[in-house]
């Protein structure tokens, strides 16, 4: 995890004099803040950007039911956008309705990422839906989702993807404040040649702008957020599960791995995503950062703040409510996809967390004694 350099914060979607304080864990010189709250929930969205200003509710989200599709781009074209600024490449998500029939929809397609965008056999790919091409389908109101596809055509690879949705669906079981997403049985055919180059789990992830205005708020695009610009409760929640996946790839401060977003009555609340670096998964390629004190991403290794220490209690009361909902995630039609040695270490690996939280005492003693000052 890379801390970022001390930077003036202004929240986009707050009044322009907001300050707030840069951070570098584990220690930080302290800056005086001032911060305004907005007038209305209307100054909490930016102006520039249309996606903000609606509540959406895509169909894509709204079931958790697998689904089959079939993405046709120019696979070797796509394979070789590998730069930040790649354009976006015309493709097409096709899938079948209730009735059997077949819907085709015309969809843009980009690469992204940074890690799996240079080190990945198919790159992870961003899709940008028109709902003029859209309209009454499955995919209206998605908006500009990633699809995080395997790195890899084998099955370990596509188990890896299985088990990142699944973190992702635990997280909606803590709170609101998290990403949606839709597994996908996703076939890739080349426009170019007609060759179906693969058929592989996949999953949409929905847009952050979409997450933001769900919720309310607006999206914060500068980094330097720090504890005291964060709201405790949510912001423990966050890192009382990057703990409990054992997941460091994450800086809010930074914007990596996590973003943040800034609501009218001058909270701000901080989302973690992109969970394949954690622990539970221990994806062969996984590592941790060096300057970390951990060799290994199966080493829990807790970041959350000192200063938000009083919220811990509430939220260790939150994970052990949530346990069996949790634990029946991996037994329902998502949870058998895994294998059930993965199942297993799995729910071996929460009970870990579990034991550490068990009392106070424990909780303070194992987890909140590595908080960040």
């Amino acid at each position: 995890m890379r801390a970022a350099a001390r930077a003036l914060f202004v929240l986009p979607l707050l009044l322009a004099s907001t300050t707030l304080r840069a951070q570098q864990p584990p220690k930080a010189a302290k800056a005086p803040k001032e911060q305004k709250e907005a007038k209305d929930a209307k100054d909490a969205k930016d102006p520039k950007d249309p996606k903000e200003k609606k509540i959406p509710r895509p169909k894509l989200y709204r079931s958790e039911t697998p689904l089959e599709m079939t993405f046709t781009i120019n696979v070797k074209q796509i394979r070789k956008d590998r730069n930040a600024d790649a354009p976006w490449r015309a493709a097409s998500l096709t899938y079948k309705d209730s009735t059997g029939k077949e819907i085709v929809v015309p969809v843009q397609a980009k690469t992204r990422g940074i890690w799996r965008l240079k080190n990945c056999e198919f790159p992870p790919i961003r899709i940008k839906v028109s709902n003029k091409t859209a309209d009454h389908t499955l995919l209206e109101d998605a908006d500009e989702p990633k699809l995080v596809n395997v790195c890899r055509n084998n099955d370990t690879y596509e188990s890896y993807i299985v088990q990142e949705a699944q973190l992702y669906r635990i997280y909606r079981l803590l709170t609101e404040a998290s990403h949606q997403v839709r597994l996908v049985k996703m076939t890739y055919a080349d426009s170019a040649t007609g060759k179906v180059e693969m058929t592989r789990w996949a999953f949409f992830i929905e847009d952050p702008s979409q997450v933001a205005a769900r919720l309310g708020g607006g999206r914060v695009k500068q980094k330097g957020a720090t504890a005291e610009d964060l709201e405790p409760k949510q912001t423990a929640i966050a890192y009382a599960f990057l703990y409990f996946v054992a997941n460091t790839d994450v800086s809010f401060n930074g914007l990596h791995n996590g973003e943040i977003i800034a609501f009218a009555d001058g909270r701000n609340i901080p989302i973690a995503y992109d969970f394949d670096f954690s622990g539970v998964i221990n994806a062969s390629y996984a590592g941790v950062d060096p300057s970390l004190p951990i060799k290994s991403v199966r080493e829990r290794l807790f970041r959350g703040y000192c200063l938000h220490k009083d919220a811990y209690p509430e939220v260790w009361e939150l994970f052990k409510t949530k346990r069996p909902a949790i634990e029946a995630l991996y037994t329902d039609d998502i949870g058998k996809l895994l294998a059930p040695n993965i199942v297993k270490s799995h729910l071996s690996f929460f009970n870990d967390f579990y034991e550490a939280i068990k009392t106070p005492q424990q909780a303070q003693r194992r987890v909140l004694t590595d908080c960040i000052k």
